[in-house]
């Protein structure tokens, strides 16, 4: 009946249905398969362009046209980022850095510029604020904290677990932010100098002088923040250090790296640099 009512003749059906798959199906198949498991490896936050770049990594010798089919065919779509918020209160009487980096983001040697900044996340016990300092040549957070408060030690936390970490030559590196009350208090200024560290702020009111430390709140909220209801705020801590330290600094393929992490972006930077010493 249905050969009938498609008007196609029982021999062509039998001979559609018994015939093996060609090897471009065979290779949709595997390639659906793939595809399907790197979206969900990156937590459903992947678009095409980093699911392309992770299926380089593995092997495979496809377009990224293929793939967006493929992704489009199978309903995988990537998380779409906000607009930047302005979240900064400038209105106090400290002093203002001037704007040394001028938006010139891209660095070529790891702990020469570090920009940082603060946002806020909600959880079901009230407010936690997360402060962020991230190297500028890797896309690293090198340091970060979090607290119910935004005072001045917030900032300074994030400051020295970028410092236990790092060993930036003194003198040579150039810390940027806005110019919140935070970074610009006497404590944070005083601590900026005695490591050499030179200031750096944006322009008021302009986002995009801090456009790094902006976007990466931005993937954040997106990927993260929005899907979980924090139920304490003990919870909210926990679950963004480990999306920071594993994920982000780890695992997630950054546009401006050539689609490396950050960590295998600098991993790279340090087996090229010994190379070059060697010879």
């Amino acid at each position: 009946m249905m050969c009938e009512v498609l008007e196609v003749s029982r021999s062509g059906y039998y001979a559609w249905r018994d015939r093996e798959p060609s090897e471009r199906a065979k290779k949709n198949v595997k390639l659906a398969a793939e595809i399907a498991e790197i979206h969900k490896n990156s937590r459903r936050t992947y678009g095409s362009p980093r699911v392309h770049a992770e299926l380089c990594e593995r092997g495979f010798k496809v377009s990224r046209k293929r793939v967006e089919k493929q992704m489009r065919e199978q309903g995988i779509v990537g998380r779409r980022r906000p607009k930047f918020r302005r979240t900064t209160d400038s209105n106090h009487d400290e002093p203002i850095a001037p704007n040394l980096v001028a938006r010139q983001f891209d660095v070529e040697e790891p702990d020469c510029v570090w920009v940082a900044d603060i946002t806020y996340i909600w959880t079901l016990q009230g407010w936690m604020y997360l402060a962020v300092v991230l190297d500028l040549f890797s896309r690293r957070v090198v340091g970060w904290s979090m607290a119910e408060h935004m005072r001045v030690e917030l900032v300074l936390d994030a400051l020295r677990a970028a410092l236990g970490k790092r060993e930036p030559s003194e003198g040579g590196l150039m810390f940027h932010s806005d110019r919140g009350s935070q970074y610009a208090a006497k404590d944070y200024r005083a601590a900026l100098e005695a490591a050499g560290i030179t200031c750096s702020m944006s322009r008021r009111g302009n986002c995009w002088d801090n456009a790094v430390a902006e976007s990466f709140f931005a993937t954040l909220k997106t990927e993260l923040v929005h899907d979980v209801i924090f139920t304490s705020r003990e919870a909210a801590k926990t679950t963004i250090a480990e999306w920071i330290e594993i994920f982000y600094n780890g695992k997630r393929r950054h546009s401006s790296l050539d689609y490396l992490s950050p960590l295998e972006f600098e991993r790279r930077y340090y087996e090229n640099l010994e190379r070059t010493e060697v010879a």
